[in-house]
């Protein structure tokens, strides 16, 4: 087996994450969408492709909580942001995404996050504000790295996780969508490679 159709029942994994103004999907502001598609290589391992990445304006009449603000170091109207507004950044992050659907023949997209029940509402959210009859992602199925690192590491938080897994972790970087669905996307694949090996024993 070295296609990627074959080995997720048809599905595409993507990792995703999101920077935000807030919990609240609906109210608060999406801030930053990082995408990492996995393909698979000739020997049968799964491996990160190049990321999608956008910043994103806040949505007319968004919330902005200052704490969240704080927490992720983003000034959202900071002009070197570049930031695009919503619509055009989920088609910026949806049509690469669509293409390699297809080239890898796969059915749909499946989100693989860490807790990724945030970054698909949030996903969602915006898609219905903007008016996308859909996205290229599963409605509710997931991979969550934060249970697969509990069942391969012990370890449900991303940073510890990681560094389990002999991936290097650098504080100062997290937090930023990019460099998140980055470390997130070698843990996934680190799991899914050291599994896979493990069965062929």
């Amino acid at each position: 087996m070295s296609h990627i159709s074959k080995r997720f029942r048809g599905f595409l994994p993507v990792v995703v994450d999101v920077e935000t103004a807030g919990f609240d999907c609906h109210s608060h502001a999406l801030l930053e969408i990082a995408a990492v598609p996995i393909t698979m290589n000739g020997e049968g391992k799964v491996k990160p492709t190049e990321t999608i990445a956008c910043h994103v304006e806040p949505f007319e009449g968004a919330q902005l909580d200052p704490k969240a603000l704080e927490f992720t170091g983003i000034d959202p109207y900071h002009p070197f942001r570049m930031a695009k507004p919503e619509a055009e950044a989920l088609e910026l992050i949806f049509e690469p995404i669509a293409e390699i659907i297809r080239v890898q023949q796969c059915s749909r997209a499946i989100l693989v996050g860490h807790n990724p029940f945030f970054d698909l509402g949030f996903i969602k959210a915006a898609a219905k504000r903007q008016g996308f009859k859909k996205t290229p992602f599963h409605q509710f199925s997931t991979f969550d790295t934060a249970t697969l690192g509990g069942l391969a590491f012990g370890q449900t938080v991303l940073a510890r996780a990681a560094k389990a897994a002999g991936i290097e972790w650098d504080n100062n970087e997290a937090h930023s969508a990019v460099y998140d669905a980055e470390r997130t996307a070698e843990l996934f694949c680190h799991i899914v490679n050291r599994w896979d090996w493990l069965n062929q024993e």
